[in-house]
Protein backbone atom coordinates (compact mmCIF):
# COMPACT_ATOMS: atom_id res chain seq x y z
CA UNK A 1 0.00 0.00 0.00
CA UNK A 2 2.79 2.41 0.91
CA UNK A 3 4.59 1.70 -2.36
CA UNK A 4 1.37 2.42 -4.28
CA UNK A 5 0.92 5.73 -2.43
CA UNK A 6 4.53 6.65 -3.07
CA UNK A 7 4.14 5.93 -6.77
CA UNK A 8 0.95 8.04 -6.86
CA UNK A 9 2.71 10.95 -5.13
CA UNK A 10 5.57 10.80 -7.59
CA UNK A 11 3.13 10.83 -10.53
CA UNK A 12 1.27 13.80 -9.09
CA UNK A 13 4.55 15.64 -8.47
CA UNK A 14 5.68 14.92 -12.03
CA UNK A 15 2.39 16.18 -13.44
CA UNK A 16 2.70 19.33 -11.32
CA UNK A 17 6.22 19.98 -12.53
CA UNK A 18 5.21 19.47 -16.16
CA UNK A 19 2.19 21.74 -15.74
CA UNK A 20 4.37 24.38 -14.11
CA UNK A 21 6.94 24.17 -16.91
CA UNK A 22 4.17 24.36 -19.51
CA UNK A 23 2.68 27.41 -17.79
CA UNK A 24 6.09 29.08 -17.67
CA UNK A 25 6.53 28.49 -21.41
CA UNK A 26 3.06 29.91 -22.05
CA UNK A 27 3.84 32.97 -19.94
CA UNK A 28 7.07 33.53 -21.84
CA UNK A 29 5.16 33.17 -25.10
CA UNK A 30 2.50 35.67 -24.04
CA UNK A 31 4.73 38.24 -22.35
CA UNK A 32 6.60 40.43 -24.83
CA UNK A 33 10.17 41.49 -24.21
CA UNK A 34 12.49 44.11 -25.57
CA UNK A 35 11.10 45.98 -28.55
CA UNK A 36 7.98 43.81 -28.42
CA UNK A 37 7.29 45.09 -24.89
CA UNK A 38 7.75 48.66 -26.13
CA UNK A 39 5.19 48.05 -28.90
CA UNK A 40 2.76 46.50 -26.42
CA UNK A 41 3.14 49.44 -24.00
CA UNK A 42 2.68 51.96 -26.82
CA UNK A 43 -0.39 50.08 -27.99
CA UNK A 44 -1.78 50.22 -24.44
CA UNK A 45 -1.21 53.97 -24.23
CA UNK A 46 -3.11 54.40 -27.50
CA UNK A 47 -6.12 52.54 -26.17
CA UNK A 48 -5.17 48.97 -27.00
CA UNK A 49 -5.94 49.34 -30.71
CA UNK A 50 -3.36 47.97 -33.15
CA UNK A 51 -5.02 50.05 -35.86
CA UNK A 52 -4.36 53.25 -33.92
CA UNK A 53 -0.75 52.22 -33.45
CA UNK A 54 -0.42 51.67 -37.21
CA UNK A 55 -1.73 55.17 -37.97
CA UNK A 56 0.56 56.78 -35.37
CA UNK A 57 3.65 54.96 -36.66
CA UNK A 58 2.83 56.03 -40.22
CA UNK A 59 2.50 59.66 -39.14
CA UNK A 60 5.78 59.55 -37.19
CA UNK A 61 7.68 58.06 -40.14
CA UNK A 62 6.20 60.61 -42.54
CA UNK A 63 7.22 63.43 -40.20
CA UNK A 64 10.79 62.13 -39.88
CA UNK A 65 11.14 61.61 -43.64
CA UNK A 66 9.72 65.03 -44.50
CA UNK A 67 12.02 66.71 -41.98
CA UNK A 68 15.08 65.04 -43.50
CA UNK A 69 14.00 65.95 -47.03
CA UNK A 70 13.63 69.60 -46.06
CA UNK A 71 17.32 69.78 -45.12
CA UNK A 72 19.55 71.63 -47.63
CA UNK A 73 21.74 68.51 -47.86
CA UNK A 74 18.82 66.57 -49.33
CA UNK A 75 18.55 68.67 -52.51
CA UNK A 76 21.03 68.68 -55.36
CA UNK A 77 21.12 72.48 -55.40
CA UNK A 78 21.84 72.76 -51.67
CA UNK A 79 18.68 74.83 -51.14
CA UNK A 80 16.10 73.64 -48.64
CA UNK A 81 13.08 72.00 -50.27
CA UNK A 82 9.72 73.66 -49.70
CA UNK A 83 7.72 72.03 -46.85
CA UNK A 84 4.81 71.15 -49.15
CA UNK A 85 7.13 69.42 -51.66
CA UNK A 86 9.07 67.60 -48.94
CA UNK A 87 5.88 66.41 -47.21
CA UNK A 88 4.34 65.29 -50.50
CA UNK A 89 7.46 63.29 -51.42
CA UNK A 90 7.71 61.81 -47.91
CA UNK A 91 4.11 60.63 -47.93
CA UNK A 92 4.50 59.31 -51.48
CA UNK A 93 7.59 57.31 -50.43
CA UNK A 94 6.26 55.94 -47.13
CA UNK A 95 2.92 55.11 -48.78
CA UNK A 96 4.79 53.64 -51.81
CA UNK A 97 2.68 55.74 -54.16
CA UNK A 98 5.15 57.22 -56.65
CA UNK A 99 3.42 60.53 -57.32
CA UNK A 100 5.85 63.43 -57.28
CA UNK A 101 5.79 67.19 -57.70
CA UNK A 102 9.55 67.51 -58.29
CA UNK A 103 11.92 65.86 -60.76
CA UNK A 104 13.08 62.78 -58.88
CA UNK A 105 16.17 62.35 -61.06
CA UNK A 106 17.57 65.88 -60.70
CA UNK A 107 16.07 67.50 -57.59
CA UNK A 108 17.51 65.27 -54.87
CA UNK A 109 21.11 64.79 -53.78
CA UNK A 110 22.67 61.46 -52.85
CA UNK A 111 21.53 62.02 -49.26
CA UNK A 112 17.99 62.79 -50.43
CA UNK A 113 17.88 59.69 -52.62
CA UNK A 114 19.08 57.59 -49.68
CA UNK A 115 16.32 58.91 -47.43
CA UNK A 116 13.70 58.20 -50.11
CA UNK A 117 15.17 54.74 -50.77
CA UNK A 118 14.91 53.79 -47.09
CA UNK A 119 11.41 55.29 -46.86
CA UNK A 120 10.01 53.32 -49.78
CA UNK A 121 11.64 50.12 -48.50
CA UNK A 122 10.03 50.61 -45.09
CA UNK A 123 6.70 51.47 -46.67
CA UNK A 124 6.87 48.50 -49.02
CA UNK A 125 7.54 45.97 -46.28
CA UNK A 126 4.81 47.48 -44.14
CA UNK A 127 5.32 49.58 -41.08
CA UNK A 128 3.94 47.05 -38.62
CA UNK A 129 5.66 44.17 -40.41
CA UNK A 130 8.98 45.94 -40.00
CA UNK A 131 8.19 46.72 -36.37
CA UNK A 132 7.40 43.06 -35.76
CA UNK A 133 10.66 42.02 -37.41
CA UNK A 134 12.51 44.38 -35.08
CA UNK A 135 10.65 42.87 -32.13
CA UNK A 136 11.73 39.37 -33.16
CA UNK A 137 15.35 40.46 -33.62
CA UNK A 138 15.41 42.22 -30.25
CA UNK A 139 13.67 39.55 -28.16
CA UNK A 140 14.73 36.44 -30.16
CA UNK A 141 11.12 35.21 -30.18
CA UNK A 142 7.60 36.12 -31.19
CA UNK A 143 5.18 36.85 -28.33
CA UNK A 144 1.43 36.39 -28.52
CA UNK A 145 0.69 40.12 -28.39
CA UNK A 146 3.12 40.79 -31.24
CA UNK A 147 1.58 37.93 -33.24
CA UNK A 148 -1.88 39.44 -32.78
CA UNK A 149 -0.57 42.86 -33.79
CA UNK A 150 1.02 41.44 -36.94
CA UNK A 151 -2.02 39.33 -37.82
CA UNK A 152 -4.29 42.33 -37.39
CA UNK A 153 -2.09 44.41 -39.69
CA UNK A 154 -2.09 41.71 -42.38
CA UNK A 155 -5.78 40.79 -41.99
CA UNK A 156 -7.70 43.86 -40.72
CA UNK A 157 -10.92 41.85 -40.40
CA UNK A 158 -9.41 40.36 -37.24
CA UNK A 159 -9.74 43.79 -35.67
CA UNK A 160 -13.53 43.51 -35.78
CA UNK A 161 -13.99 40.00 -34.43
CA UNK A 162 -12.92 38.51 -31.11
CA UNK A 163 -14.28 35.01 -31.57
CA UNK A 164 -13.36 32.29 -34.03
CA UNK A 165 -10.12 34.04 -34.94
CA UNK A 166 -8.68 30.92 -36.51
CA UNK A 167 -11.40 31.14 -39.17
CA UNK A 168 -9.75 34.21 -40.61
CA UNK A 169 -7.42 34.27 -43.58
CA UNK A 170 -4.46 35.09 -41.32
CA UNK A 171 -3.93 32.60 -38.48
CA UNK A 172 -1.70 33.33 -35.51
CA UNK A 173 0.29 30.18 -36.24
CA UNK A 174 1.17 31.51 -39.70
CA UNK A 175 2.68 34.78 -38.46
CA UNK A 176 6.19 33.47 -37.89
CA UNK A 177 6.30 31.77 -41.29
CA UNK A 178 4.89 34.88 -42.92
CA UNK A 179 7.61 37.03 -41.36
CA UNK A 180 10.27 34.72 -42.76
CA UNK A 181 8.57 34.91 -46.14
CA UNK A 182 8.52 38.72 -46.02
CA UNK A 183 12.21 38.95 -45.18
CA UNK A 184 13.39 36.30 -47.65
CA UNK A 185 11.16 37.37 -50.54
CA UNK A 186 12.05 41.05 -50.21
CA UNK A 187 15.79 40.33 -50.30
CA UNK A 188 15.68 37.58 -52.93
CA UNK A 189 13.25 39.20 -55.37
CA UNK A 190 14.88 42.62 -55.24
CA UNK A 191 18.35 41.11 -55.75
CA UNK A 192 17.16 39.12 -58.77
CA UNK A 193 15.46 42.18 -60.25
CA UNK A 194 18.58 44.28 -59.70
CA UNK A 195 20.78 41.59 -61.26
CA UNK A 196 18.72 41.81 -64.47
CA UNK A 197 18.17 45.59 -64.57
CA UNK A 198 21.75 46.71 -63.82
CA UNK A 199 23.32 45.14 -66.96
CA UNK A 200 20.56 46.65 -69.14
CA UNK A 201 21.32 50.10 -67.76
CA UNK A 202 25.05 49.58 -68.26
CA UNK A 203 24.51 48.49 -71.88
CA UNK A 204 22.27 51.55 -72.39
CA UNK A 205 25.26 53.82 -71.68
CA UNK A 206 25.31 54.45 -67.92
CA UNK A 207 28.61 54.16 -66.10
CA UNK A 208 29.00 51.25 -63.70
CA UNK A 209 28.39 53.28 -60.52
CA UNK A 210 25.22 54.90 -61.87
CA UNK A 211 23.98 51.58 -63.24
CA UNK A 212 24.49 49.92 -59.85
CA UNK A 213 22.62 52.40 -57.70
CA UNK A 214 19.94 53.26 -60.25
CA UNK A 215 19.38 49.57 -61.01
CA UNK A 216 19.03 48.76 -57.32
CA UNK A 217 16.74 51.76 -56.87
CA UNK A 218 14.52 50.61 -59.76
CA UNK A 219 14.40 47.05 -58.40
CA UNK A 220 13.21 48.23 -54.99
CA UNK A 221 10.81 50.71 -56.56
CA UNK A 222 9.32 47.94 -58.72
CA UNK A 223 8.81 45.33 -56.01
CA UNK A 224 7.42 47.88 -53.55
CA UNK A 225 5.09 49.17 -56.29
CA UNK A 226 6.35 52.72 -55.71
CA UNK A 227 7.05 53.79 -59.28
CA UNK A 228 9.86 56.26 -58.53
CA UNK A 229 12.29 56.39 -61.46
CA UNK A 230 15.80 57.86 -60.93
CA UNK A 231 16.47 58.02 -64.69
CA UNK A 232 16.36 61.50 -66.24
CA UNK A 233 14.36 60.30 -69.26
CA UNK A 234 12.29 57.80 -67.30
CA UNK A 235 11.52 54.40 -68.81
CA UNK A 236 10.57 55.78 -72.24
CA UNK A 237 13.94 54.80 -73.83
CA UNK A 238 13.25 51.18 -72.78
CA UNK A 239 9.69 50.98 -74.15
CA UNK A 240 10.76 48.46 -76.82
CA UNK A 241 13.11 46.50 -74.51
CA UNK A 242 11.20 43.34 -73.47
CA UNK A 243 13.80 42.38 -70.87
CA UNK A 244 13.46 45.68 -68.99
CA UNK A 245 9.68 45.91 -69.44
CA UNK A 246 8.89 42.36 -68.31
CA UNK A 247 11.43 42.43 -65.47
CA UNK A 248 9.83 45.51 -63.94
CA UNK A 249 6.37 44.13 -64.71
CA UNK A 250 7.08 40.83 -62.94
CA UNK A 251 8.54 42.70 -59.97
CA UNK A 252 5.39 44.81 -59.69
CA UNK A 253 3.20 41.69 -60.05
CA UNK A 254 5.02 39.85 -57.25
CA UNK A 255 4.77 42.86 -54.99
CA UNK A 256 1.08 43.38 -55.75
CA UNK A 257 -0.20 39.87 -54.97
CA UNK A 258 0.75 40.20 -51.30
CA UNK A 259 3.05 38.45 -48.85
CA UNK A 260 0.32 36.01 -47.62
CA UNK A 261 -0.08 34.72 -51.19
CA UNK A 262 3.69 34.34 -51.61
CA UNK A 263 3.78 32.50 -48.28
CA UNK A 264 0.90 30.23 -49.32
CA UNK A 265 2.61 29.39 -52.62
CA UNK A 266 5.92 28.66 -50.87
CA UNK A 267 4.17 26.46 -48.30
CA UNK A 268 2.31 24.56 -51.04
CA UNK A 269 5.56 23.96 -52.93
CA UNK A 270 7.27 22.66 -49.76
CA UNK A 271 4.34 20.35 -49.01
CA UNK A 272 4.34 18.98 -52.56
CA UNK A 273 8.07 18.31 -52.38
CA UNK A 274 7.76 16.56 -49.00
CA UNK A 275 4.86 14.47 -50.32
CA UNK A 276 6.96 13.32 -53.29
CA UNK A 277 9.70 12.31 -50.86
CA UNK A 278 7.19 10.38 -48.75
CA UNK A 279 7.74 12.45 -45.59
CA UNK A 280 4.11 13.63 -45.36
CA UNK A 281 0.63 12.63 -46.48
CA UNK A 282 -0.63 16.22 -46.65
CA UNK A 283 -1.83 17.61 -49.95
CA UNK A 284 -0.41 20.84 -51.36
CA UNK A 285 -3.24 23.36 -51.50
CA UNK A 286 -3.76 27.08 -51.67
CA UNK A 287 -6.28 28.79 -49.45
CA UNK A 288 -9.31 30.71 -50.71
CA UNK A 289 -7.53 34.04 -50.26
CA UNK A 290 -4.58 33.02 -52.45
CA UNK A 291 -6.83 31.54 -55.14
CA UNK A 292 -9.12 34.57 -55.25
CA UNK A 293 -6.15 36.95 -55.40
CA UNK A 294 -4.38 35.13 -58.23
CA UNK A 295 -7.54 34.53 -60.27
CA UNK A 296 -8.90 38.07 -59.96
CA UNK A 297 -5.49 39.64 -60.60
CA UNK A 298 -5.03 37.61 -63.79
CA UNK A 299 -8.52 38.43 -65.06
CA UNK A 300 -8.12 42.17 -64.45
CA UNK A 301 -4.64 42.16 -65.99
CA UNK A 302 -5.85 40.55 -69.23
CA UNK A 303 -9.08 42.56 -69.51
CA UNK A 304 -7.22 45.80 -68.80
CA UNK A 305 -4.59 45.06 -71.43
CA UNK A 306 -7.24 44.26 -74.04
CA UNK A 307 -9.19 47.46 -73.27
CA UNK A 308 -6.06 49.65 -73.38
CA UNK A 309 -4.87 48.03 -76.60
CA UNK A 310 -8.19 48.53 -78.36
CA UNK A 311 -8.72 52.11 -77.17
CA UNK A 312 -5.15 53.36 -77.77
CA UNK A 313 -4.10 51.37 -80.84
CA UNK A 314 -4.56 54.34 -83.16
CA UNK A 315 -3.42 57.09 -80.77
CA UNK A 316 -0.17 58.39 -82.26
CA UNK A 317 0.84 59.93 -78.92
CA UNK A 318 0.72 56.59 -77.09
CA UNK A 319 0.49 53.07 -78.58
CA UNK A 320 -0.12 54.28 -82.13
CA UNK A 321 3.35 55.80 -82.30
CA UNK A 322 5.06 52.47 -81.52
CA UNK A 323 5.87 49.53 -83.80
CA UNK A 324 3.08 46.96 -84.10
CA UNK A 325 4.97 44.27 -82.17
CA UNK A 326 5.61 46.63 -79.24
CA UNK A 327 2.02 47.80 -78.75
CA UNK A 328 0.68 44.61 -77.07
CA UNK A 329 3.60 44.66 -74.65
CA UNK A 330 2.95 48.32 -73.78
CA UNK A 331 -0.77 47.61 -73.28
CA UNK A 332 0.01 44.71 -70.93
CA UNK A 333 2.64 46.75 -69.09
CA UNK A 334 0.25 49.69 -68.65
CA UNK A 335 -2.48 47.38 -67.34
CA UNK A 336 -0.05 45.95 -64.80
CA UNK A 337 1.18 49.39 -63.75
CA UNK A 338 -2.39 50.59 -63.20
CA UNK A 339 -2.71 47.94 -60.48
CA UNK A 340 -0.37 50.08 -58.33
CA UNK A 341 3.01 49.94 -60.09
CA UNK A 342 3.09 53.54 -61.30
CA UNK A 343 5.72 53.08 -64.03
CA UNK A 344 4.98 54.17 -67.59
CA UNK A 345 6.72 53.86 -70.94
CA UNK A 346 4.29 56.24 -72.68
CA UNK A 347 2.94 59.60 -71.51
CA UNK A 348 -0.13 58.85 -69.39
CA UNK A 349 -1.49 62.36 -69.89
CA UNK A 350 -1.86 61.61 -73.64
CA UNK A 351 -4.35 58.79 -73.08
CA UNK A 352 -7.91 59.40 -74.23
CA UNK A 353 -10.80 59.90 -71.84
CA UNK A 354 -12.10 56.35 -72.25
CA UNK A 355 -8.67 54.88 -71.48
CA UNK A 356 -8.30 57.09 -68.43
CA UNK A 357 -11.63 55.76 -67.16
CA UNK A 358 -10.45 52.17 -67.63
CA UNK A 359 -7.27 53.01 -65.72
CA UNK A 360 -9.38 54.67 -63.01
CA UNK A 361 -11.24 51.41 -62.43
CA UNK A 362 -8.06 49.32 -62.42
CA UNK A 363 -6.33 51.69 -59.99
CA UNK A 364 -9.31 51.83 -57.64
CA UNK A 365 -9.29 48.04 -57.34
CA UNK A 366 -5.52 47.90 -56.81
CA UNK A 367 -3.67 44.73 -55.81
CA UNK A 368 -3.80 42.00 -53.18
CA UNK A 369 -4.35 42.38 -49.46
CA UNK A 370 -1.23 42.80 -47.27
CA UNK A 371 0.77 43.67 -50.38
CA UNK A 372 2.78 46.67 -51.49
CA UNK A 373 -0.16 47.69 -53.69
CA UNK A 374 -3.07 49.93 -52.74
CA UNK A 375 -6.72 50.24 -53.70
CA UNK A 376 -9.73 48.45 -52.28
CA UNK A 377 -7.93 45.15 -53.09
CA UNK A 378 -8.82 42.44 -55.58
CA UNK A 379 -10.35 40.12 -52.97
CA UNK A 380 -12.84 42.86 -52.06
CA UNK A 381 -13.98 43.07 -55.68
CA UNK A 382 -14.11 39.27 -55.97
CA UNK A 383 -16.27 38.92 -52.85
CA UNK A 384 -18.72 41.56 -54.07
CA UNK A 385 -19.06 39.81 -57.45
CA UNK A 386 -19.53 36.45 -55.71
CA UNK A 387 -22.22 38.00 -53.49
CA UNK A 388 -24.04 39.44 -56.52
CA UNK A 389 -23.77 36.08 -58.31
CA UNK A 390 -25.13 34.19 -55.29
CA UNK A 391 -28.00 36.67 -54.98
CA UNK A 392 -28.89 36.34 -58.66
CA UNK A 393 -29.07 32.55 -58.29
CA UNK A 394 -30.97 32.70 -55.04
CA UNK A 395 -28.24 30.89 -53.11
CA UNK A 396 -28.26 31.31 -49.36
CA UNK A 397 -24.47 31.04 -49.02
CA UNK A 398 -21.64 32.72 -50.90
CA UNK A 399 -19.27 29.98 -52.01
CA UNK A 400 -15.77 30.19 -53.51
CA UNK A 401 -13.64 27.12 -54.25
CA UNK A 402 -15.91 24.88 -52.16
CA UNK A 403 -15.65 27.19 -49.14
CA UNK A 404 -18.39 29.37 -47.65
CA UNK A 405 -17.64 33.09 -47.35
CA UNK A 406 -19.01 34.49 -44.03
CA UNK A 407 -21.58 37.28 -44.23
CA UNK A 408 -19.43 39.60 -42.11
CA UNK A 409 -16.74 39.43 -44.81
CA UNK A 410 -19.26 40.71 -47.34
CA UNK A 411 -20.25 43.57 -45.01
CA UNK A 412 -16.57 44.43 -44.60
CA UNK A 413 -16.08 44.45 -48.38
CA UNK A 414 -19.03 46.82 -48.80
CA UNK A 415 -17.60 49.09 -46.09
CA UNK A 416 -14.20 49.19 -47.79
CA UNK A 417 -15.73 50.21 -51.13
CA UNK A 418 -17.94 52.89 -49.56
CA UNK A 419 -15.09 54.34 -47.50
CA UNK A 420 -12.79 54.34 -50.52
CA UNK A 421 -15.39 55.95 -52.78
CA UNK A 422 -16.09 58.59 -50.12
CA UNK A 423 -12.41 59.47 -49.78
CA UNK A 424 -12.02 59.75 -53.55
CA UNK A 425 -15.18 61.87 -53.89
CA UNK A 426 -14.22 64.30 -51.12
CA UNK A 427 -10.66 64.71 -52.41
CA UNK A 428 -11.88 65.21 -55.98
CA UNK A 429 -14.35 67.90 -54.93
CA UNK A 430 -11.64 69.67 -52.91
CA UNK A 431 -9.16 69.65 -55.80
CA UNK A 432 -11.77 70.83 -58.29
CA UNK A 433 -12.36 73.76 -55.95
CA UNK A 434 -8.64 74.50 -55.56
CA UNK A 435 -7.54 74.03 -59.18
CA UNK A 436 -9.04 74.72 -62.60
CA UNK A 437 -8.10 71.30 -63.99
CA UNK A 438 -10.75 69.22 -65.84
CA UNK A 439 -12.64 66.54 -63.92
CA UNK A 440 -11.12 63.53 -65.73
CA UNK A 441 -7.57 64.68 -64.89
CA UNK A 442 -8.38 65.46 -61.27
CA UNK A 443 -10.27 62.22 -60.74
CA UNK A 444 -7.43 60.22 -62.30
CA UNK A 445 -4.75 61.66 -60.01
CA UNK A 446 -6.97 61.41 -56.92
CA UNK A 447 -7.66 57.72 -57.55
CA UNK A 448 -3.95 57.23 -58.26
CA UNK A 449 -3.15 58.83 -54.91
CA UNK A 450 -5.79 56.83 -53.01
CA UNK A 451 -4.72 53.56 -54.64
CA UNK A 452 -1.02 54.45 -54.11
CA UNK A 453 -0.48 53.86 -57.83
CA UNK A 454 1.68 56.78 -58.96
CA UNK A 455 0.41 57.31 -62.50
CA UNK A 456 -0.51 60.91 -63.30
CA UNK A 457 -2.63 62.55 -65.95
CA UNK A 458 -0.58 65.73 -65.65
CA UNK A 459 -2.09 67.23 -62.49
CA UNK A 460 0.78 66.59 -60.08
CA UNK A 461 3.44 69.08 -61.12
CA UNK A 462 5.48 71.66 -59.26
CA UNK A 463 2.93 74.28 -60.33
CA UNK A 464 0.24 72.57 -58.25
CA UNK A 465 -0.94 74.84 -55.38
CA UNK A 466 0.32 73.85 -51.93
CA UNK A 467 -3.25 73.27 -50.72
CA UNK A 468 -3.76 70.72 -53.49
CA UNK A 469 -0.50 68.98 -52.55
CA UNK A 470 -1.69 68.64 -48.95
CA UNK A 471 -5.03 67.21 -50.12
CA UNK A 472 -3.30 64.62 -52.30
CA UNK A 473 -0.85 63.78 -49.50
CA UNK A 474 -3.77 63.14 -47.13
CA UNK A 475 -5.44 60.99 -49.79
CA UNK A 476 -2.27 58.91 -50.20
CA UNK A 477 -2.01 58.41 -46.45
CA UNK A 478 -5.65 57.36 -46.12
CA UNK A 479 -5.29 54.97 -49.03
CA UNK A 480 -2.14 53.34 -47.68
CA UNK A 481 -3.23 53.06 -44.06
CA UNK A 482 -6.30 51.26 -45.32
CA UNK A 483 -9.95 52.05 -45.04
CA UNK A 484 -10.62 49.15 -42.67
CA UNK A 485 -7.69 49.99 -40.40
CA UNK A 486 -8.64 53.66 -40.39
CA UNK A 487 -12.28 52.95 -39.58
CA UNK A 488 -11.26 50.61 -36.76
CA UNK A 489 -8.80 53.16 -35.37
CA UNK A 490 -11.48 55.85 -35.32
CA UNK A 491 -14.18 53.59 -33.91
CA UNK A 492 -12.31 52.98 -30.65
CA UNK A 493 -13.92 50.03 -28.90
CA UNK A 494 -16.07 47.24 -30.29
CA UNK A 495 -19.81 47.53 -29.74
CA UNK A 496 -21.43 44.41 -28.36
CA UNK A 497 -25.13 44.16 -27.56
CA UNK A 498 -27.07 41.45 -25.76
CA UNK A 499 -30.26 41.98 -27.76
CA UNK A 500 -31.45 42.21 -31.37
CA UNK A 501 -34.19 44.52 -32.59
CA UNK A 502 -37.26 43.49 -34.55
CA UNK A 503 -36.66 42.85 -38.24
CA UNK A 504 -38.27 44.88 -41.03
CA UNK A 505 -37.12 44.69 -44.63
CA UNK A 506 -36.90 47.95 -46.67
CA UNK A 507 -37.37 48.02 -50.45
CA UNK A 508 -34.05 47.75 -52.29
CA UNK A 509 -33.55 48.29 -56.01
Amino acid sequence: MSSWLGSLKRRVAGMTRRRSASQQRLNRYQTPRGFGRFLALLQGVLGGQAATLTVVVFLVLVTITATLLMLPQASASGVATAPADALFTAVSAICVTGLTVVNMATHWSAFGHTVIFIALQVGGMGVMTLATLLAVIASKRLGLSVRKMMAGDVDPSRLHERDDLEGHGMRLGDVKGLLKTVFISVIAIELVLAAIIIPRLYVAGLDLTSALWQGGYLAVSAFTNTGFVPLVDGLSPFAADPVMVFTIGIGVFLGSIGFPVIYAIARAVRTARRRRLGSTWDHARLGVHAKLTLATTTILLVLGALAIGVLEWGNENTLGGQPGEVRPMTALFTSMMARSGGFNTVDTSEFGGATLLVLDMLMFVGGGSASTAGGIKVTTLAILFLAAFAESRGDQDIVAYERRIPSDTVRLAVSVVLWGASIVAIATIALLRITDAPLERVLFDVISAFATCGLSAGLTTNDLPDAAKYVLAATMLLGRVGTVTLATALSGTHRQTVYRRAKERPIVG
